[in-house]
């Protein structure tokens, strides 16, 4: 896996749970990091519920391209029952990473996803976090950990940064604690799957 810059991640999710947000927070690091960035939110049909992504840029220079990320570095994904619906794995680099929020082991999942051997997969019961610390199915932000554990371009300190920044024109004190633990479970919960999918 990639872990230097320019990185391209592309985010999968429904609305209602947190991509654009999460996508605003990684940027929001990497801008306090001194990185150049983009966040770009993509919607469908603006319905909770509804299918969308949203697309980050990082990088060491001001990006030249705009738009949809048509070949990410790392593509997060946090409702696995996209898959079969969304070809969410489309155009990952042969290097890339996904990281998917599901509470199975990951390895049913991979060969679904036909992921080369090259390809990583990171699997994490992010919802599971999110009811049990925040009170709701909210994956957001243990995904944001379990991002800065498999590509340390930022820190976990950074990514804990922005979301205090971020969080604090909105939330009392309590609610951007539970989301500070809830990604720090995330960082620690994530895990890789070994198991080469094309054998």
């Amino acid at each position: 896996m990639q872990t230097h810059l320019p990185l391209a991640i592309r985010w999968h999710g429904r609305g209602g749970q947190g991509v654009v947000t999460a996508s605003r927070i990684l940027a929001t690091a990497g801008l306090n990091a001194g990185h150049y960035l983009q966040s770009l939110p993509d919607f469908g049909a603006e319905r909770s519920g509804a299918p969308i992504s949203a697309h980050t840029r990082l990088d060491t220079k001001p990006p030249v391209e705009r738009g949809p990320i048509e070949e990410p570095d790392v593509v997060i994904v946090l409702d696995p029952s996209l898959i079969g619906q969304v070809d969410v794995a489309n155009g990952l680099r042969k290097d890339g990473a996904l990281i998917l929020n599901t509470r199975t082991d990951g390895v049913d999942l991979a060969k679904e996803l036909a992921l080369k051997p090259t390809q990583e997969l990171w699997t994490l019961d992010a919802t599971e976090i999110g009811n049990r610390l925040l009170k709701r199915s909210l994956p957001n932000t243990p995904i944001l950990g379990a991002f800065a554990k498999v590509v340390p371009v930022l820190t976990l300190v950074a990514v804990e940064e922005a979301l205090s920044e971020l969080m604090s024109e909105t939330f009392p004190e309590r609610i951007i604690n539970a989301n500070l633990d809830a990604l720090r479970e995330g960082y620690a919960a994530v895990t890789r799957i070994q198991e080469a999918v094309n054998a």
